[in-house]
């Protein structure tokens, strides 16, 4: 068998490229096209076999192997934008993919904590000793504050933050930087971190959160550290968990749906829709213990 790549598996690695230099996809995501796209190659090895028919079968292939709906439909959203570059480099004359629909995918409801749990769960850090409780209660409180990402709250520098304004400046992904507001229970924890906790523990870094050997901390220490935490308050609760259940509540109180978008740093108004069917199935739970003819 020749070693030689084909035609198309070399247009996937040009265009992992693009994804990841130029329109600045995670590694995650840049990961996932070439996955999808290289499998696609073993069927499809030249423009010329780059048909709709030919994408469909590929497709159809995937649904008769028991692949799951988000399968699919990250293999179409992956065919679209390959389809889309490679119109643009003129590897093609028509955008094919362009009309290959996108399946629905059923996604389960964000698991949320009401805002009494929220607060029992933020101050129950279970920590080893005092000065990673004021570390642990600091995480807790900006991640429940913020909703940001476990990735973006190891990527804070102290000199990201703003305590006259409460705001704190978070790189997200694609390294899009935004800037967050957070509220006094959250600049309090991290004042006494800052103050009587951070001097102790950190070395020669920037990073306001920092582990045992005085670096920035590592995100699976922030997992463990939440997790430990809902254990305590006898909740099931993961970072993402905490980031729903922050969008939740924003909305609950009256947020305007694109001020959260902004503020979780969502690129599509329509990730940030689903918050808003937590808050209706919510409001259907309150609704029916509490209304006489419910």
């Amino acid at each position: 068998m020749s070693a030689h790549k084909s035609q198309l598996e070399e247009a996937v690695e040009d265009f992992a490229d693009h994804s990841r230099l130029v329109l600045g996809r995670s590694a995650a995501t840049v990961r996932g096209y070439r996955s999808d796209l290289l499998d696609l190659a073993a069927h499809v090895p030249t423009f010329r076999h780059f048909t709709l028919p030919a994408l469909r079968a590929w497709l159809a292939l995937a649904v008769s192997e028991g692949k799951s709906r988000a399968t699919i439909a990250r293999r179409t959203a992956s065919l679209r934008g390959f389809s889309s570059w490679a119109l643009k480099q003129g590897h093609i004359d028509t955008d094919v993919a362009a009309r290959l629909v996108t399946p629905k995918v059923n996604r389960p409801l964000p698991q949320v904590l009401n805002v009494r749990k929220a607060g029992e769960f933020v101050g129950n850090a279970a920590s080893r000793d005092e000065t990673e409780f004021l570390r642990d209660t600091a995480m807790l409180e900006l991640l429940y504050a913020t909703g940001v990402r476990v990735a973006e709250l190891t990527g804070i520098n102290v000199k990201d933050l703003d305590l006259t304004r409460n705001t704190v400046r978070v790189r997200g992904k694609g390294d899009k930087e935004r800037v967050v507001p957070f509220g006094r229970a959250a600049a309090d924890a991290v004042q006494q971190w800052l103050h009587s906790g951070r001097p102790t523990m950190a070395g020669d870094t920037p990073a306001l959160f920092v582990g045992v050997r005085g670096g920035r901390i590592d995100p699976r220490q922030v997992r463990r550290i939440v997790e430990k935490a809902g254990r305590v308050t006898g909740q099931r609760i993961s970072p993402h968990g905490l980031r729903h259940t922050a969008a939740t509540h924003l909305l609950e109180g009256g947020a305007d749906l694109r001020v959260v978008q902004e503020m979780l740093g969502h690129s599509s108004l329509q990730t940030t829709q689903i918050y808003t069917h937590v808050s209706a199935e919510r409001l259907k739970e309150v609704y029916s213990r509490a209304h006489p003819r419910a």
